[in-house]
This record gives structure tokens, sequence and C-alpha cells, in this order.
């Protein structure tokens, strides 16, 4: 894990290709290529068997799509001093929020939520994206049949994810930097102390309503009362399941998979869209464990990588542009538990820092 504590910079969407999607560069601006941004389409509707299909997703024609902007190099800065520091990556490499300085370092939140005392570490300012892979540690998430961890799968993408916006000039920081239990607030509150443009939760979903001919069932949700949560799931949706419909399985879905939203008794139902507060947050469920046939693909490398990349090109399109994304769907009524999902170890068990 890497993260840029300097400035920020929103990077260059050309520089996470879509493999089988790619395009000839169009115009030369000095020595830096921009790639015209293509959207593929999926046609949607319910299926009176109860099978489902994907809501309409749309995007700019490739015959008509321009360059998207292309920001400065950025400059070389000094790192931030101990001062400085909203965050801290640990001698260990684990990421931990300030809660206050010392003379000689930082008392930070710790992984389980308890307060520690950190003298060592590299500290970070800012950063402009914050990525969290969901579960880890005594919380494995969703288990495929074949014994797949949600939590392996959701770090490995997120490991692409990161390297290609990083490629792309943007700062990334992970709210987990291998497998240990992270609860819930710790998560948000990293991004919170590193006021990021915006917070990606990724996961791998379960328990589906039923068949879905001709593409996944890819979810993603959006915080109830921000209009740029919306628009950043509609562009994860877009790019997810263009990204993913190029493999001809068995796909399976809940009725209202799409971009859409969860209302829970305190506002949005999922603690990563309630607790990051004013950060503009989405949660993803990109496929689903529980089905064997998506769950042998999740398992694949590439098909990782092709959904990590799907998520940066999705994220870089947030940053740089004013695609409105798609896909968007209204929910059906569900019948939650009051306080929401945990996702939080029944027993959090700490970190070494």
């Amino acid at each position: 894990m890497a993260a840029t504590a300097g400035g920020r910079n929103n990077g260059t969407i050309g520089s996470v290709p879509r493999p089988s999607r790619r395009r000839p560069p169009a115009v030369a601006v000095f020595l830096a290529l921009a790639l015209a941004l293509t959207a593929g389409a999926c046609t949607g509707g319910g299926g009176s068997d109860g099978s489902t299909t994907a809501p309409a997703v749309t995007g700019r024609p490739p015959d008509t799509a321009e360059a998207p902007p292309t920001t400065p190099a950025p400059t070389t800065t000094a790192p931030p001093t101990r001062a400085e520091a909203r965050a801290v990556i640990s001698p260990a490499g684990v990421v931990v929020p300030v809660v206050s300085h010392t003379d000689t370092g930082w008392v930070v939140r710790t992984p389980c939520g308890a307060t520690a005392t950190l003298t060592e570490g590299t500290p970070v300012a800012e950063a402009t994206i914050v990525l969290d892979p969901g579960h880890g540690g005594t919380e494995p998430g969703a288990v495929s049949a074949a014994g797949l961890r949600e939590a392996d799968v959701n770090f490995a993408v997120t490991g692409h994810v990161e390297a290609a916006l990083e490629a792309a000039g943007v700062s990334v920081v992970l709210t987990r930097t291998a497998n240990y239990d992270v609860n819930l607030a710790p998560r948000a509150e990293i991004a919170r102390a590193l006021d990021a443009r915006a917070f990606v939760s990724i996961h791998h979903n379960a328990e589906p309503d039923g068949p879905r001919p001709g593409g996944p069932g890819s979810e993603t949700y959006y915080q109830i009362a921000s209009p740029d949560s919306k628009r950043l799931a509609g562009l994860i949706y877009e790019e997810v399941v263009q990204a993913l419909s190029v493999y001809g399985i068995a796909w399976v879905a809940d009725r209202d998979a799409g971009a859409k939203y969860r209302p829970g008794q305190n506002g949005d139902y999922y603690a990563m869209l309630r607790l990051p507060q004013n950060v503009v947050s989405v949660l993803v469920e990109s496929a689903f464990m529980s089905n064997p046939p998506e769950a042998a693909l999740l398992d694949r490398p590439d098909v990782q990588k092709a959904e990590g990349d799907a998520l940066a090109r999705a994220i870089l399109r947030f940053l740089n542009t004013p695609d409105p994304g798609s896909g968007f769907v209204e929910p059906y009524p569900r019948i939650d538990p009051p306080s929401g999902p945990s996702g939080t170890p029944a027993r959090c068990v700490e970190p070494r820092l």
C-alpha cells in the first residue's frame, strides 16, 4: 500500500484502459495521450418469471466522445511534518487516523476502535481517494461454496484500484492494508480525517433473488442526501457492469440490481455510507460470491484486475468529468435489523502497529 501525502491530483482517465474496448489515442497533448471514454449500454426490465435484467447503462457515444480533461503534473512538495499528520502509517503498515498530537508522536485510533500512542510512523496529511476493502481478519464476509472468502477478493480488487489510480497520479489510502480486523467506525474516521474527495467501500454479494440474463447483478449504494455520491455510484455501476459483462456465465441478481440507495432508521442503512458524513461515499457489491460461476470468476487474478481497473476508471471519471452515471433504480422495500448491518467482528483482534 502506498499513500501519497502531498498535494492532490485528479489523474487522467486514459491511464486505465478497457482491455477489450480500447480505442486509439485521439489527441496528443504535449507528451500525454488522452483516450476517449465509452460506456456500454444495457437495456433493462424485470422478467415475469422472477429473473432480472440490467437497468439501462448509458454513456457518451464513442463517435462523439471528447478526450477527458488532463490535470497538470503534480508539483514536488515536502512530506508532511508530524504536526501536519491527520493519519499515520504505522511501522507495521497499518493506517490509523490521528486523534491528537504529542511532543514525540501521535495518539491514534486503532483498527478496533481503541487509542494508542505512536512515536514512529509515516505521517499522512491528505488523500484524494480512500479505498475500503470490506471485512478482513476474523470477519470473512461472504464465503463461496468452494471456500473463497469475500474479504480476500475485496482486498485483491482494491489493490488493483489503488495501483491504477496511483499510476494516474491520484493519491490513495487504504483502510485495511492486510488481512486483519478493522471495525467500521475507524474506517470512516480515516476518510474524514484525510478529507477525501471520495470513499469507496468494496464488497461482493450473497443471497440473490434469482437469475439474471445478459449480465452481472452488480449493485452500488449511494448516500441518500448526496448528489455527488449518486453520480459516483452510477459511474461505478456503468464501468463494473461493462467490464464483467464480457464473461458469458449464468449470472444472478436481486430484482432491483443497479445504482440505488437504502434507507435505515438513522438515514443511510449502511454504516459505510452513514459514518463518513460529509465525505462522498459509495458502497459497491460487484458480483455474487454465493453463485458458483461468479465465485469461480472472482477467484481469477485477471478478473480481479478487470474489476479493479473498472472501478478506477469510474473514479477518474468522477474526478475529471461531469458524466452523470446511469443504471439508477428504485429499491424495493426491505425489512432490516433496526441497527443496520454491523460488518464488525464479534471479537475484534487488534493488529500489531
